[in-house]
């Protein structure tokens, strides 16, 4: 195969934070593939074919990606954040594990910058200590299985980065995770609600379990749990970088 296939991060929303190898990328293609908002993001130019869908159509657009590398095109996919964060990184894998013969174009994953590193940007340090990442939508995996991440997590003590945390078709499951989380970690847990963070629509928000309510989310949002250790300082969140600190 002569040509190639990238999956490419855009980031959380500002145009800023796209990376100039990504934007090197884009400049070269011939394709761009993704959910509709996020191909609505790239500018159009003569030569340059926009392919947007829905977004469960990961795998297909994966091996659509890989038709277009087969014939000599260069395919960008574009996914927000990081392509490897929950997104089209691991669905062109899995698309190349059943692609035919064993010739394989050029591929390269680019990184970006996730939602979850720039809420907690915002906020100051969440993160600051362990922690972990969660997809709270059942849309690839059964729900009994994130409530059972969300109680390992908790009783481990990780701060926690919640994607997807309340759509439409399932209002009722982010009242069952934080119903868990108020369960395992107490009412007095700071818990961050970071909506459409570095766009002009951002809202950030910052209480406790026991205040939070479901409404609080939606699919733009990306909500951040601390540790028992995480505190506020000032206007700032943070979680203390070391155990002992965290103790004392």
């Amino acid at each position: 195969m002569t040509g190639s296939v990238t999956v490419a991060g855009l980031g959380p929303g500002d145009a800023a934070l796209v990376t100039p190898e990504v934007t090197q990328a884009l400049s070269r293609a011939t394709d761009v593939l993704g959910y509709v908002p996020y191909v609505a993001r790239i500018t159009p130019r003569d030569g340059l074919r926009l392919h947007p869908s829905d977004n469960r159509e990961e795998l297909a657009r994966a091996t659509h990606a890989l038709e277009i590398a087969a014939a000599g095109g260069h395919a960008v996919i574009v996914s927000s954040g990081d392509p490897g964060v929950f997104a089209m990184a691991s669905a062109l894998f899995e698309a190349l594990e059943t692609w035919p013969g064993d010739r394989h174009p050029e591929i390269a994953i680019l990184p970006g910058i996730t939602a979850m590193l720039a809420a907690a940007a915002r906020a100051g340090a969440p993160l600051g200590h362990d922690f972990c990442a969660i997809n709270l939508s059942d849309n690839l995996k059964p729900f009994a299985l994130v409530e059972n991440r969300l109680r390992m997590a908790a009783r481990g003590d990780f701060a926690m980065a919640f994607y997807n945390p309340r759509s439409k078709s399932r209002p009722h499951q982010f009242a069952r995770v934080l119903d868990i989380l108020r369960e395992e970690c107490g009412g007095d847990r700071l818990i961050l609600f970071a909506r459409a963070v570095t766009t002009p629509d951002e809202a950030i928000a910052v209480t406790t379990l026991a205040e939070a309510t479901p409404e609080m989310a939606d699919m733009r949002t990306v909500v951040l749990v601390g540790n028992s250790a995480t505190r506020r300082v000032g206007r700032w969140v943070y979680t203390p970088r070391s155990a002992e600190s965290a103790a004392g």
